[in-house]
């Protein structure tokens, strides 16, 4: 039905907590009412700058004219068959798209399905059915997605695992590096040598999951030397490697793929959330031989590759290729990182800005301290930033992590009028606590 303009966020937050599970989070006690590129308006009227981009969705914008009219072509055509019972060709197109775009120097083929965690969970299975071992190997601070199977891949407990365990067996983390909070390159491949001695043999490991840049975790970017390291172990002992590229997919990094940047190539990528332009889509792309392990009808699902959604994803495809959206993240997060960095030399909680592409973040700790994190200071910066029309998302093991997901096609302006907001935001905390 159309939306009533006479509502209230309050009179929709009291009816959704009366009717929605308590379990879904909110990071906003907002409605929305309409959405445009990078801005959108609640249901009372007033505007946001979406730095949020719906968790790394929404890369080419709310509502792009060019998917917008190619969904809308499509349901024109059919809406669903499920693809295993007959076929279409939106579906081979992607797959086709997403062979090409892969790094690596062999054959490649890709499945779609529906969201992150499905595509995830199917990597996964991908790798057991190739390898014909059990055993996977994911990093502290890693997110992998909500499912049983992947929260087990999950390398943060509060709030993804508590309360649903047990999780599957034969999952391990070893150490992700990281500079900052004192684990070196050394002591995270080191990690990784130690669950070989301690929990699992090699020869009944089937696969290292990494992120190229942790999206949940805090956005910590993973060292080449790191994934040169990671990889001559997985060569060595025949295990495989599989990029989780959900977050950093799709062109947030700079490249269409965050791994295509990597000193080697991983064996399975996944990707989800911008692919599509906020339609449903995820997939599975990498080594031909690896991705035809499964047996026919061990793979799929009644939604996956919906032709709606394949339909948008190859509106967004076109979109980064007309519009140049690959050199536009790098110029974008040029720009960011310069404005962060100008926040933060007035700032002293800011204690590092980081990021890969657009794909940028800052971390708050207390007087600076890198061993004391401000998670309450990061909670407040947020809210602030909300109330003066900026959408912002905290992540990070410790939600001290303020992180930067802007749709690649906002203006420079709009950008400057954010980093605007934001720097005013930490000036406004500042004072209310003196």
């Amino acid at each position: 039905m159309q939306q009533d303009r006479h509502f209230t966020n309050a009179a929709l937050l009291a009816r959704r907590h009366a009717a929605v599970a308590r379990g879904v989070g909110q990071a906003h006690d907002l409605f929305i009412h309409k959405a445009l590129n990078a801005e959108l308006w609640d249901v009372e009227g007033r505007r946001f700058i979406d730095f949020a981009g719906g968790i790394a969705v929404l890369n080419t914008g709310h509502l792009h004219p060019a998917v917008i009219a190619a969904v809308k072509a499509q349901l024109d055509l059919y809406t669903h068959t499920c693809f295993q019972v007959v076929a279409y060709e939106p579906y081979v197109e992607v797959c086709e798209r997403l062979n090409t775009m892969a790094p690596g120097a062999f054959a490649k083929k890709s499945l779609l399905l529906t969201t992150g965690a499905e595509a995830v969970e199917n990597a996964i299975k991908i790798a057991r059915a190739y390898t014909k071992r059990p055993g996977v190997i994911a990093f502290t601070g890693g997110y992998h997605g909500r499912t049983n199977l992947t929260l087990g891949l999950t390398g943060k407990v509060a709030p993804y695992k508590v309360g649903f365990g047990p999780f599957p067996g034969e999952m391990y983390h070893a150490l992700f590096p990281n500079a900052l909070h004192g684990v070196s390159v050394e002591q995270a491949l080191h990690s990784v040598e130690l669950i070989f001695k301690n929990d699992i043999e090699p020869e009944r490991v089937a696969a290292f999951i990494v992120e190229p840049v942790q999206g949940e975790g805090g956005f910590y970017v993973a060292p080449p030397e790191f994934i040169t390291g990671l990889k001559a172990l997985a060569d060595r002992y025949g295990i495989l490697l599989i990029a989780d590229e959900v977050q950093t997919g799709a062109g947030r990094t700079g490249t269409w793929f965050a791994c295509e940047q990597w000193p080697v190539a991983p064996d399975l990528i996944t990707t989800a959330k911008s692919l599509a332009g906020g339609f449903p889509l995820s997939g599975v792309v990498g080594r031909a031989d690896v991705i035809d392990a499964p047996a026919a009808g061990g793979l799929g699902g009644t939604y996956a590759g919906s032709p709606v959604a394949c339909a948008a994803a190859l509106a967004v495809i076109e979109a980064f290729e007309s519009e140049k959206l690959l050199a536009r993240s790098q110029d974008m997060g040029a720009l960011l990182v310069r404005g962060l960095k100008e926040i933060a030399a007035k700032v002293p909680a800011i204690g590092d800005v980081r990021g890969l592409g657009a794909m940028v973040a800052l971390e708050l700790f207390e007087n600076g301290d890198v061993h004391r994190p401000d998670a309450a200071l990061t909670k407040k910066v947020v809210a602030e930033a909300a109330r003066r029309g900026l959408i912002l998302l905290s992540c990070g093991t410790y939600g001290n992590v303020i992180r930067i997901l802007v749709p690649l096609t906002a203006s420079d302006d709009l950008l400057q009028e954010g980093l605007a907001i934001l720097a005013a935001s930490f000036e406004a905390v500042a004072a209310a606590a003196k």
